[in-house]
């Protein structure tokens, strides 16, 4: 729902931290995404309550962790030097944790990861079959039907390409092709009134 409802690729969704979820300006902070730049995008009103108690799970999975003697997540190097305890806090904890803690390979340091996007496309593919879809489909699915409902439904296309993080409008126009119908895409203003 969060990669449909938000436009988000796979590996932003996963990487999303506790402080990169604002419920009070119902907005996503993208950070480092593709070209390593950072963005906002949209928190849909039916997602909230999921996300406060995926939050809540998560950090609950953290405090039994400290308990534990671990707790920590991988920072940036620069970002852990400048906040050596920051990595413990609640709010650079990752949204969607792993389920156990592993070596990091940098530091040799035991703590927990989030979830691979290897482990969410596994399921993903699962679940296309359960469904009996014939179409091909994965994860980046949800991306592109954001964008192209957003346009079906009338925003203009300097929007979205904010929110989907487009560096170049001509990357967003590719889901104009998309959205075309007969009649280039026009709707008749018979079916405007009645």
């Amino acid at each position: 729902m969060l990669l449909y409802g938000s436009g988000l690729r796979i590996n932003e969704a996963l990487r999303l931290r506790v402080k990169d979820v604002d419920f009070d300006m119902q907005q996503l902070i993208v950070r480092s995404g593709k070209g390593a730049k950072d963005r906002i995008t949209l928190l849909p009103n039916r997602l909230v309550e999921p996300l406060k108690h995926q939050i809540d799970s998560a950090l609950h999975l953290h405090q039994a962790d400290l308990l534990k003697g671990s707790g920590s997540v991988y920072l940036p190097t620069g970002l852990a030097r400048k906040y050596p305890n920051a990595s413990q806090e609640p709010g650079w904890q990752y949204v969607f944790p792993a389920q156990g803690l592993s070596r990091d390979p940098r530091s040799g340091i035991h703590r927990r990861h989030r979830l691979l996007d290897r482990t969410v496309q596994k399921h993903f593919r699962r679940a296309i079959q359960a469904a009996g879809i014939r179409k091909l489909a994965g994860s980046h699915t949800f991306r592109h039907s954001f964008a192209t409902r957003l346009l079906e439904t009338g925003y203009d296309i300097r929007t979205i390409q904010k929110l989907l993080g487009h560096s170049d409008i001509r990357t967003t126009e590719i889901y104009t092709h998309v959205v075309q119908k007969g009649g280039f895409g026009v709707r008749s203003p018979i079916d405007e009134t009645f």
